[in-house]
């Protein structure tokens, strides 16, 4: 695929300009986004890279297109894995609703910034050494499995890592936000706020999430122009996805599953590709194993369609069967007796009703007896 430099700068320019229109002009204003604004974002950006893979299949043909929408396809699906981890985040710091546009946004340009580096490396690596193919593809294999012992998304699964322990240790800082600002001085002495230790983790989770993903994408095009625009309209909109899904995302308990199957398949793709390449030495005497298969992008594609869609209704299944089985054993007891033998309060019969006559036999019966004196006495 020849891309002329102009095509480039166009692209980079246009995306640059709709993420500082997201970052300056709509996320300056700390605030939580409506269901309106959010889904509007969303259907926009999604729509945007519809029209920039049909444009690639315009232009350059089917092949090439197919590499995008699969490449964007699987990296979406990674960056939505990555909001369940920001929100897991935001709720461990108690980050405050409409400050978490703004951590949100941070995150977001932190990981274009770290995929961007990978992204270069990437290509220089692959254009020098064809043997790091098989590197990806065994990372990504480790990646899958690591993934699938994991099983279902659970907030206790997720650990801080040893830079975020260090800022908590090492940083002084207070337990307060003031807005959104990382440092706040108290006292003469200046403090940092929770917010940057919010931004801390968030990146280390960018740089965790662009190992697995950078891997992933080469695994499905070479071309770096499809890997940097795919790539990139998986992160747009993530922001306004997050507070659109919201609890949705905790119900996507298969995500992780669903991932590690397409890392799985895509890493047993980039192996398969070395092999079909191969120019080890110690392997085949360096020459080329021709009974490698060479996996074809249509079944790649449909393959990464199917497995997510399976996972996403399998996902929402048993959340709702999950959601169910808690409302029943919510329900309140039955009246009667408690666990401990007693009348239940519920079903007493209240002192009001009780019938006048008893009750006086009742207050006469608990009134004591007049102490008898000698006078009284027989």
């Amino acid at each position: 695929m020849h891309v002329h430099d102009y095509v480039w700068y166009i692209t980079v320019g246009v995306l640059l300009a709709l993420l500082a229109f997201d970052v300056f002009i709509i996320g300056r204003r700390p605030h939580e986004p409506t269901t309106k604004e959010s889904a509007t974002a969303i259907a926009f950006y999604v729509g945007l890279a519809i029209v920039f893979g049909l444009g690639v299949w315009a232009f350059s043909g089917g092949q090439y297109a197919g590499e995008f929408f699969a490449g964007w396809l699987t990296e979406y699906s990674l960056s939505v894995d990555n909001l369940f981890i920001f929100l897991i985040i935001m709720s461990r710091f108690q980050v405050p609703r409409k400050y978490q546009q703004t951590a949100l946004l941070i995150g977001i340009i932190l990981a274009l910034f770290f995929r961007g580096i990978f992204i270069a490396v990437g290509a220089a690596a692959i254009n020098q050494f064809s043997w790091v193919f098989y590197l990806f593809g065994a990372f990504l294999v480790y990646t899958a499995v690591h993934l699938a012992m994991q099983g279902e998304n659970d907030d206790d699964d997720y650990k801080e890592n040893a830079v975020i322990r260090f800022a908590r240790k090492r940083l002084n800082a207070t337990d307060e936000y003031n807005g959104v600002k990382l440092t706040v001085v108290k006292n003469g002495k200046r403090l940092v706020t929770p917010m940057a230790i919010v931004i801390v983790a968030l990146g280390t989770t960018d740089l965790l999430f662009a190992l697995d993903s950078i891997p992933a994408i080469y695994g499905l095009t070479q071309e770096p122009f499809l890997v940097f625009t795919a790539n990139v309209f998986a992160l747009m909109g993530l922001r306004q996805l997050y507070f659109l899904l919201g609890d949705l995302l905790k119900r996507l308990i298969y995500l992780s599953i669903g991932l590690s199957v397409v890392l799985a398949f895509i890493g047993v793709k980039l192996v398969f590709h070395a092999m079909h390449e191969n120019e080890l030495p110690f392997i085949n005497g360096g020459e080329h194993i021709k009974w490698a298969p060479e996996i074809p992008i249509s079944v790649s594609l449909g393959f990464i369609i199917v497995t997510l869609g399976i996972t996403t209704v399998l996902s929402l299944w048993k959340s709702r069967k999950i959601a169910a089985a808690e409302a029943v054993n919510g329900e309140a007891a039955p009246a009667g007796e408690t666990a401990g033998g007693e009348l239940d309060e519920s079903t007493a019969r209240p002192q009001d009703e009780v019938d006048p006559q008893t009750k006086a036999e009742i207050d006469g019966l608990a009134e004591p007896e007049p102490h008898e004196t000698d006078s009284k006495k027989p």
